[in-house]
């Protein structure tokens, strides 16, 4: 069976819808409340990882979340988290030092909180 050629726009486009489901799916796993979720990430590199914005509910039209999901573990963060401006590159940035963070503490021994 042949790989999957993610320059093809419509599998790209197969590819960022089924992770698109994967983001909704995980905030209601979650418990977030939020606005909308893009139709497209904000950023990405199919098929290995993907940045989505996410609409605050409190806030509409602002960014409220990030989501990080791909072939990686998927997580959200708030833009509280991410210095101005709202960026992608900023939010993939956090999420970065945050598993950087709990991997210095899993080998220290140390218990995380909400990990």
């Amino acid at each position: 069976m042949s790989k999957p050629d993610y320059d093809d726009a419509e599998v790209e486009e197969r590819w960022c819808s089924e992770q698109q489901r994967i983001v909704a799916d995980y905030l209601r796993s979650q418990g977030v409340e939020h606005g909308r979720i893009g139709e497209w990430p904000a950023w990405h590199i199919a098929p290995y990882a993907s940045i989505w914005a996410i609409e605050s509910h409190a806030q509409p039209e602002w960014i409220g979340w990030w989501v990080i999901c791909g072939d990686l573990p998927t997580d959200y963060i708030s833009s509280v988290d991410v210095k101005p401006p709202q960026h992608p590159r900023e939010a993939m940035r956090v999420f970065a030092q945050n598993w950087l963070s709990m991997v210095n503490a899993w080998k220290a021994g140390r218990e995380i909180e909400n990990a």
